[in-house]
């Protein structure tokens, strides 16, 4: 778990957990890469709501951002690109 982002709107988290070997083996076997599951997750502090994107999504997600981060963005342009993704935020925060 490593915080990629933190304003005073939104907080992404990157989750990246690395599996095991594919064939199940102790060492890998040669072209035996290990599967990688994780995902971003993306609050929204105003609207305390977050979503957890993974797959194409989380692809999209870091494809957008990298491209924002190569014009070196202000916070307001990295909380607007973000902004994209509340319409698709369902579940509220809890805290325990």
């Amino acid at each position: 778990m490593q915080m990629l982002y933190n304003s005073d709107s939104f907080a992404v988290v990157l989750f990246d957990v690395e599996g095991q070997p594919v064939s199940g083996s102790v060492a890998p076997a040669p072209g035996d890469e290990p599967l990688s599951h994780g995902g971003y997750e993306i609050v929204d502090k105003f609207a305390r709501k977050e979503i957890f994107l993974q797959g194409a999504m989380a692809e999209s997600f870091k494809v957008g951002i990298e491209a924002l981060i190569q014009t070196q963005p202000s916070e307001e342009e990295i909380d607007d690109y973000i902004e994209r993704f509340a319409s698709l935020m369902q579940q509220p925060v809890i805290l325990h």
